[in-house]
């Protein structure tokens, strides 16, 4: 894939700034849902999953209740896209949903940035298609703002305003610790030229 020319990059979100986003995060999905007896976390791929699996972790060391094999997936939505046709072929990764499976869950589906709102609409879908859950909740990242479809994070780690020729860029050591100029887990913003 080719890398997109760049103009500047600013990171607006250190390692240590996503551990303290993803601590917060943990305990107003704990305090919202009054436990977890009935809780499920699922990350959409890519990103989203090791998020979700960070996310786990710190529920578990919140309330030892939360088993994480127990209460942590993942959600492919690649067949549910609505840009498959001009995106070209794809390959689809695994759902991985827990064996309590997700009718009357309270699930809180995990990404890392919020923009058009499109990959939720696909999860929607997708997690439709599994079964029905009580109540679906979204934790993300980073919301940029620039909504295409009326939906909003029930939980957001930062809301970062952007201009439409700026990308946000979510570096994961789960994923991308192989490439040298990532040292550290950090949000980017980055203008793109015309």
């Amino acid at each position: 894939m080719a890398q997109e020319p760049v103009r500047k990059a600013r990171t607006v979100m250190s390692e240590s700034d996503i551990n303290r986003v993803l601590t917060r995060i943990a305990h107003e999905i704990l305090e919202g849902n009054r436990g977890v007896e009935n809780l499920l976390i699922l990350g959409i791929p890519r990103r989203g999953v090791p998020l979700a699996n960070r996310l786990s972790a710190k529920l578990a060391e919140i309330d030892p209740e939360f088993v994480i094999q127990e209460r942590t997936g993942q959600l492919d939505i690649t067949l549910y896209r609505d840009d498959l046709a001009r995106a070209g072929s794809r390959v689809p990764a695994s759902t991985i949903i827990p064996s309590a499976g997700v009718d009357d869950a309270v699930v809180v589906l995990v990404d890392d940035v919020l923009y058009s709102g499109r990959t939720i609409r696909a999860a929607l879908d997708a997690l439709s298609a599994i079964g029905r859950p009580q109540t679906v909740r979204l934790a993300v990242l980073v919301d940029r703002g620039h909504r295409q479809l009326p939906l909003r994070a029930d939980y957001v780690g930062k809301n970062l305003p952007t201009a439409s020729a700026e990308h946000v860029r979510v570096h994961l050591a789960e994923i991308d610790g192989d490439e040298d100029y990532y040292t550290s887990d950090q949000v980017q913003i980055v203008d793109v030229m015309d």
